[in-house]
């Protein structure tokens, strides 16, 4: 599917009619829009990869900061029980007491009338 040599020069001709110096300069105006259209365009896909990336990070911090509240958590569950409670105030003399505590009840009086 060659192209014959007077075909070529059609198209060269019919080209060089539509691609003019004055067509060209008359179209600088859309030919720019054009041009900040694609930076435009390359701008949003560049911010747009950034937004990702930055969700990701954050989205990966969180996990991690969950991972180590649970973490922190079950071990204060861990430490507050009584028997671990028990442990820890061992070493500074302290121990359960084997008596129950005393109830202390206060009686009221009624003020007397004069």
């Amino acid at each position: 599917m060659m192209q014959q040599p007077e075909e070529k020069n059609k198209f060269k001709a019919s080209f060089k009619k539509v691609v003019r110096y004055d067509w060209i300069t008359n179209n600088i105006g859309y030919f720019l829009f054009l041009a900040m259209l694609t930076v435009l365009y390359i701008a949003n896909g560049h911010m747009a990869d950034k937004a990702i990336r930055d969700i990701s990070r954050t989205t990966r911090e969180i996990k991690d900061l969950q991972f180590e509240y649970k973490t922190l958590k079950s071990e204060l569950m861990y430490q507050t029980r009584e028997s671990e409670l028990v442990k820890a105030v061992e070493e500074a003399g302290l121990k359960i007491s084997e008596t129950p505590p005393i109830h202390i009840k206060l009686e009221t009086r009624k003020p007397k009338d004069n």
